[in-house]
């Protein structure tokens, strides 16, 4: 038969990358594979004639700037053969292969067989916009889309509010037509948006078990997510395994032993090698968003794709997507513990699962042709994932009993065993049970509900449910079992009931008078509270250990201080073997001290399944990679968005069907400003030249950092405010160095009016201001003499004089200096552990304000780096009381330099009790040691926590204000963030 040119295409999709060979191409990835085994791999006979030589086909499918790293005998269980060369790392040819001096190096191995070859010569691309086509429509222009979107999705403005906002502007400008009449033009032209369109369907489950006829779109969906750019270059196209130094890393889910172990399984098969594996990552949760209506529950299902990396998927944009809405069975009281409704809400949610995710199964077997955010076109096998959720959704999930692990066999009386702990569940396990013994039996022995999980292929429910680390460790074992194990030992041990008050009291006041810090929740009135949620209980475990020291035992301190080291260690971007080791100690060490609740009478067991999780933790880091890219917080933090603000803007009549065209349409929204953004149809401001701001091209200052002038007010500066108002928060910038600079603008008084933060003074910028009036108002009389010593320093680096010993007549003159002070400084550091931007970068506010919030002044502390010595041992401590920046003579560039007080390092350990570096202010003859610094050295924020001991703290005239200026000795707060934890150790 005669080919068609398509067909004849097809024949060269698949090429030889190995230089110089001079095939034309292949139908087929096996036959790729099968060319590459009978040309170019060397035989084993004759592979130790070659000796030491360099060969790339002798060796694992990898990428490395160091010295190659040798796999184990076991790293290929199914002995696959090696690859073509060069090898192919994420679709991409890779480097040559090199033995660097350098010992700190990384070595990554990719995936020999399904390592996401891209398609070439391929005519099923996607259909180009010609150049004359508007590339905004059905919108007429630029302005009219960023309007549209300016209306529903930033402000989610109501219908009726879009027509008013409509006649008005008709009424203002009668000689224009508006972008619309109505809303209702405006939704259909967001309907209209193509990007992003995948429709929502509803079937209907009966009890018999008729399946429907329409197929839900996952499939649609991750292929959306797939395909769209912003992930190009935060996306694996094969599994990996990361090694530092020899050892093994795991990061992105990618770089975990399942998806490595799934690619085994699927290369089996020769038409799949050279294909790309997409494991969804599902998660469900139910959630409440009114309690004065009648439809106030809803049950969301979310999916990403697992490429994705953790950064990507933790910071959302558009990587955690809305798919389903599941049914939520209701009955009376009477049969809400009815086994036969148990029963049948079980098989209720297995078969929509089942039904949900029924568009992927094909493709778990057979390639699907599927773009990709590099633009190339991969054969891509689907899988099913990590499943995220909290524990009683995991049993159900898991079909076991209530009060069993879903992952292991321990009983529900003894979780701790260490036989029960070491036989894992699995579908194989299950079904030899259920052949062998009565279902009363398995139920009773076992834990397991008679009802079988749903099968895929590849997908064991048991493997795949993934670490929770909200609901199973922060609000779990730290909030619901040792905050209020602590509480009732203080109440049993106490003497009196007035004594237990009286402690937890003073527990309460040490909490409240915490120095506030970007991202920490302030707990005014300590933690005696009702409604908790997941963020109160991140805020606490913060700030709680230093807060009970002195009033509880040693024992207690170690068991809060081991839980809180195994939590910000599994909560890092990137575990090592050696963070394995130390997770398994402090589960073991926490196992130990914990039993002071069981000898004092508090606990008669730990029979608790969200506790008991833990020691699952490092076979799981191993099998998906670190945790934080599983973590349910993803998923609920998505509940606002996708559920709870959705619902807000329908008429509360039938929202369900409202909040999916609104989801809809802001994915479509989202879609669409991802297609212009990635064409450079959006760069600019988009006005007319004619309304642009005309800048002095003579100018040496950028708008960022050149100061208004007095008196003046500009929109710039109206948007700083809205930006520093934010203490802290991701940053979309790519991966870079830390870096710390001034506000935007120079600050007014000190004073705020209406309860904005001291930024919202940047609206009236106050006149540059000589030395001695500006040490008048801040009261530091020592600033002119600091400031001359540090002139004379910065201009005689060799001098040899300590600063504060340099005669003031040899420093240069500062009374015509003129100076800009600044009530904020942003820092800008890597921390992907933290709430970053899809980069990984973090930024926080660092404050020095004489009225903070329109009340008491906030002065922050500061690390400054010392050496290169690791952990705390390479950084100094400061109190900043001034930012400030001027030029000296004919400089060009300002300098932006901080006022600061030292604090020294007591000792030269950590506390043994709790862990933390201490420290404290100097002084010198009573008078604080004050100095000047570059901004530059300024690394980050530090949170200092004052030391009480077994002191109590006023009950009246005293408040976190005044903490840094009361205590003597204060405690350097690891706990306050992860990147805290990685620096302060």
């Amino acid at each position: 038969m005669l080919q068609s040119r398509s067909q004849r295409r097809l024949v060269k999709a698949f090429k030889c990358m190995v230089n110089g060979c001079r095939s034309k191409g292949f139908t087929t990835a096996g036959r790729l594979q099968q060319h590459t085994d009978a040309v170019h791999t060397i035989p084993a006979a004759i592979a130790p004639l070659i000796g030491n030589q360099p060969n790339v086909l002798a060796q694992g499918h990898s990428h490395t700037n160091g010295p190659v790293h040798q796999p184990s005998p076991d790293a290929h269980p199914m002995g696959i053969d090696n690859p073509p060369s060069p090898q192919i790392a994420n679709g991409n040819p890779l480097p040559a292969r090199d033995t660097p001096t350098n010992p700190n190096h990384t070595h990554i191995e990719y995936h020999p067989q399904l390592n996401g070859v891209p398609l070439v010569d391929l005519d099923e691309t996607e259909t180009e916009r010609s150049p004359d086509e508007n590339p905004f429509a059905p919108f007429s222009n630029r302005a009219e889309f960023e309007f549209s979107e300016f209306l529903y999705a930033r402000e989610q403005m109501s219908g009726g509010n879009i027509d008013e906002l409509l006649r008005i502007l008709t009424g203002l400008y009668p000689e224009d037509d508006p972008p619309a009449s109505k809303h209702d033009e405006i939704y259909a032209m967001i309907d209209a948006i193509k990007d992003g369109d995948v429709a929502w369907d509803s079937f209907t489950i009966k009890y018999n078990g008729e399946r429907p006829t329409n197929r839900p779109h996952p499939l649609k969906v991750l292929e959306n997510q797939l395909a769209n750019p912003e992930f190009k270059n935060h996306i694996d196209y094969t599994p990996k395994r990361v090694f530092r130094n020899g050892k093994r890393e795991y990061k992105d889910f990618m770089s975990g032993d399942w998806s490595w172990k799934q690619a085994d399984t699927i290369s089996r098969s020769p038409p799949n090698r050279g294909a790309m594996f997409v494991p969804g990552v599902f998660g469900s949760d139910k959630t409440t968003v009114s309690v004065a209506t009648g439809q106030n529950d809803f049950y969301p299902l979310y999916m990403s794709p697992g490429n994705l990396h953790n950064t990507a998927r933790r910071a959302h944009r558009n990587s955690v997507a809305l798919v389903a809405f599941l049914a939520i069975p209701k009955t009376s009281q009477e049969y809400a513990n009815d086994p036969k409704f148990r029963k049948f809400r079980r098989q209720l949610f297995h078969t929509s699962l089942e039904v949900i995710l029924s568009s992927l199964k094909p493709h778990m077997t057979t390639p699907r042709k599927t773009r990709c955010p590099d633009g190339q076109y991969r054969q891509v096998i689907y899988g099913i994932g990590p499943y995220i959720a909290d524990y009683p959704e995991q049993a159900l999930l898991a079909c076991t009993v209530q009060g069993w692990c879903p992952k292991c066999t321990a009983k529900p009386s003894n979780l701790d065993d260490e036989v029960g702990r070491r036989i894992l569940r699995s579908h194989s396990h299950t079904d030899a049970l259920l052949e062998g013994f009565s279902l009363q039996e398995v139920w009773d022995d076992y834990g397991i509900a008679a009802l079988s999980p749903r099968r895929f292929p590849r997908a064991d429910i048991h493997e795949l449910l993934s670490p929770d680390l909200l609901h199973q460790i922060i609000k779990g074992t730290f909030k619901d079992h040792l905050v209020d194990w602590i509480v009732e030992y203080i109440k049993i041990t106490s003497p009196t009931k007035r004594e237990a008050d009286e402690i937890l009291a003073d527990i309460d006041r040490r909490i409240a008078v915490v120095p506030p810090f970007p991202g920490l929740r302030h707990f005014h009135e300590g933690r005696g509270f009702k409604q908790w949620t997941g963020d109160d209980s991140k805020g606490l475990m913060k700030i709680y250990l230093p807060a009970i020291q002195g009033h509880v035992p040693n024992e207690i301190i170690k068991t809060l201080r081991e839980l809180l080291e195994f939590t910000y260690l599994v909560r890092r971007s990137v575990i090592t073997e050696d963070d394995l080791q130390m997770i398994d100690i402090h589960v073991s060490r926490f196992h130990e001290y914990r039993e002071v609740f069981r000898t004092s009478g508090v606990r008669k067991d730990f029979a608790l399944p969200r506790q008991h999780a833990i020691v699952h933790y490092r076979y799981m880091i191993e099998q998906f990679g670190a945790p934080n890219g599983l973590c349910s917080s993803i998923t609920e933090s998505r509940h606002i968005s996708a559920v709870k603000d959705a619902y807000r803007r329908t008429s509360r009549n039938k929202p369900l069907g409202q909040m999916l065209v609104i989801n809809q349409r802001m994915d479509k929204l989202a879609a669409a400003r991802v297609r212009l953004s990635n064409n450079g149809h959006l760069d600019g401001p988009g006005l007319p030249a004619r309304l642009l701001p005309q800048m002095d091209p003579t100018s040496t200052d950028s708008p960022a950092t050149a100061p208004t002038q007095p008196g003046t007010t500009s929109a710039r500066t109206r948007s700083d405010v809205q930006a520093i108002d934010r203490e802290m928060g991701p940053v979309d910038e790519p991966e870079g160095m830390a870096d710390v600079k001034l506000a935007k603008s120079p600050g007014a008084n000190c004073h705020t009016q209406s309860g904005w933060n001291a930024a919202d003074t940047l609206l009236v910028p106050r006149r540059a201001r000589d030395v001695y009036k500006i040490a008048q108002s801040t009261n530091q009389p020592s600033f002119p003499s600091l400031l001359r010593r540090f002139l004379y320093d910065t201009f005689n680096p060799d001098a040899g004089i300590p600063r504060h010993l340099i005669p003031l007549d040899l420093c240069p003159d500062v009374s015509q200096l003129r100076l800009y002070t600044f009530h904020s400084a942003r820092a800008i550091y890597f921390a992907p552990s933290d709430l970053s931007g899809i980069g990984g970068m973090h930024r926080e506010r660092i404050r020095s304000v004489k009225s903070w919030l329109g009340g008491a002044p906030r002065y922050d502390c500061v690390f400054i780096g010392k050496s290169e010595e690791p952990g705390f041992a390479g950084y100094h401590v400061a109190r900043v009381f001034l930012f400030f920046s001027f030029k000296y003579a004919n400089e060009k560039q300002a300098r932006q330099c901080a006022l600061i007080h030292w604090f020294s390092t007591v000792g030269t350990e950590p506390c043994p009790v709790t862990g933390l570096w201490v420290v404290r202010p100097d002084f010198r003859n009573e008078c604080p040691v004050l100095d000047i610094v570059d901004v530059d050295c300024i690394f980050r924020g530090a949170h200092l926590i004052g030391i009480s001991g077994r002191k109590t703290i006023p009950k009246e005239d005293f408040t976190f204000s005044d903490s840094l200026d009361a205590f003597s000795h204060f405690y350097v707060n690891k706990y306050v963030d992860h990147h805290a934890h990685e620096i302060a150790f």
